[in-house]
């Protein structure tokens, strides 16, 4: 098989298993565990917790001490054993704890097949979003394939939806690992090298615009969780009326647009516009989603707008690491990626998890019903004005400080 072929297989398998749990789980915890907002965000924490703690470490090992696709193999194959224990737990603290354990060792694996393909490819701007792409696929055939079984239950209640979400993960995190020790051999460079990756990789804040390039994608990543676990339970409530057994099918809509803009759009505005301003681009598709979010009618602008999301992520998020991947020093590149992944799916997730659970909170309150029942309501327009505002900051920032520099310029 092909050098891009594996490495396409590797991005589909990667983001399958993140798309089977991610999209759908917040849904799943409030609607049928009953777990609120605060439980919800911490949930949604660990795995941004997880990349703040593991990364530095799967990259300190792959760039000097073991074969990138080996610690990909073996991180993978514990992943899968523990998403399945996980998918047969209803307990909040038990569930919790498990869930910490299997983000511990699928953190580093986000940033490893980021760098694995980018030191297997000749030009990263050219070839990376062709390879990346596939990742959003597996996203959405994980969606689809979620959405086909639940469509065989009887009702949401059903035996479908039993942890369903965290098994088919599961089995596809066992899948990578077998096939992942069939990827491009990339061994670590330890001639000439400072045994300290991660350190070196921290000079880089040295540089002004990477500074507030950082900085910056620190604060919109927060802001990505509204999207990641707020979308589903809005899309469900009253308001919307998104059915909860399509509810990954129709999410998938911010997947294909994803394919588009990736497969298409990226390598193109990269060329014509430069880093700066696709970036730039990148930033102001969030204010606008979450703007019509914010206006909640009609339904179907709400679920039209999701296809922003291929502007959002990739414009901003898959440019960003194609930014460090161009100014990281060769032989600390596995480390570099890790720290963009511990800032953007570290620290900032991990904020914006628990920082959209107390927001949605804030704007929840209760009532009662005809039939004498507490029912919580959730004013969804409050809560998407926090993301919008702090987003648009974000661009007044990013476009007054931030400075295109040439190639290398973070590595002196």
């Amino acid at each position: 098989m092909s050098v891009k072929f594996r490495l396409g297989l590797m991005m589909f398998l990667q983001y399958a298993i993140w798309g089977s749990w991610a999209p759908v789980l917040s849904a799943y915890l409030q609607n049928n565990l009953g777990f609120s907002g605060v439980q919800l965000g911490i949930i949604f924490s660990l795995l941004p917790l997880a990349t703040i703690i593991s990364p530095f470490v799967g990259g300190q090992i792959a760039d000097r001490y073991f074969p990138s696709q080996k610690v990909i193999a073996v991180l993978q194959l514990a992943g899968g054993v523990i998403l399945i224990l996980i998918a047969n737990i209803t307990a909040f603290t038990t569930m919790m704890w498990l869930m910490l354990l299997y983000c511990l060792v699928y953190a580093p694996t986000l940033a490893l097949t980021n760098s694995i393909a980018f030191l297997n490819l000749k030009s990263s701007e050219k070839e990376f979003g062709s390879i990346r792409v596939w990742g959003t696929i597996g996203w959405i055939a994980a969606g689809w394939a979620l959405a086909g079984w639940r469509a065989l239950a009887k009702s949401p209640e059903g035996i479908a939806m039993k942890g369903d979400t965290l098994l088919l993960a599961g089995i596809f995190s066992l899948l990578m690992g077998l096939l992942s020790f069939g990827l491009p051999h990339t061994p670590p460079k330890k001639e000439g090298a400072k045994p300290w990756a991660f350190l070196e990789a921290l000079k880089m804040f040295k540089d002004r615009n990477f500074l507030i390039f950082c900085i910056i994608s620190f604060v919109v990543a927060t802001e990505l969780q509204f999207y990641y676990v707020l979308t589903s339970p809005f899309l469900t409530s009253a308001a919307i009326g998104v059915n909860q057994k399509y509810v990954s099918a129709v999410m998938t809509i911010a997947q294909i647009a994803e394919i588009f803009v990736m497969a298409f759009m990226l390598s193109w505005a990269l060329k014509k516009f430069g880093m700066r301003r696709t970036l730039t681009l990148g930033i102001l598709a969030w204010p606008i989603r979450y703007i019509i979010f914010m206006i909640g009618t009609p339904s179907w602008l709400v679920i039209a707008s999701l296809s922003l999301h291929g502007f959002c992520y990739v414009f901003f998020f898959t440019a960003a690491y194609i930014y460090v991947d161009n100014i990281a020093p060769k032989d600390i590149r596995h480390s570099a990626q890790s720290l963009i992944a511990i800032i953007i799916l570290g620290f900032g997730n991990f904020v914006g998890s628990l920082f959209c659970g107390w927001i949605q909170n804030m704007f929840t309150s209760e009532t009662v019903n005809a039939a004498g029942e507490a029912v919580k309501a959730v004013n969804w327009r409050g809560t998407f004005l926090v993301p919008t505002a702090l987003t648009l900051f974000c661009l007044l920032v990013f476009l007054a400080f931030f400075r295109e520099k040439t190639k290398g310029a973070a590595a002196a």
